[in-house]
């Protein structure tokens, strides 16, 4: 999957990464916690979130996430539009809860991280 079709699935607005929507995706984590991202993100995955701050994108360039999707509309300001473009991490804004983006994503074939044990 890429974020291209992820973006497409979510019905979502891109709001950085013209350049990079080709990329692609292997699994997907969706968390506000970002203990958890740290935990059980893989490499090439995207997140799927409702925070909105600067630790967000710092926590995503140290687990190699291609793409952020901001659940139920939330829209990241300048500074961390800023940062994920020198990171170049895509960001994405969907109107959809962290629960049916996560759904429609798993329905599509993306599936998640390691499992909690």
């Amino acid at each position: 999957m890429t974020i291209k079709d992820i973006k497409e699935i979510l019905g979502a607005k891109l709001i950085l990464g013209e350049d990079w929507i080709d990329r692609e995706v292997h699994t997907a984590c969706g968390a506000d916690m970002m203990s958890d991202v740290l935990a059980f993100m893989k490499d090439q995955s995207v997140l799927l979130t409702g925070l909105c701050n600067l630790q967000v994108i710092r926590t995503a360039e140290m687990m190699d996430v291609v793409c952020i999707v901001f659940v139920r509309g939330k829209m990241p300001d300048e500074a961390m539009i800023q940062m994920a473009k020198e990171r170049e991490i895509a960001l994405i804004s969907t109107g959809h809860r962290m629960f049916s983006a996560c759904g429609m994503l798993y329905e599509k074939g993306l599936r998640g991280g390691a499992s909690y044990r």
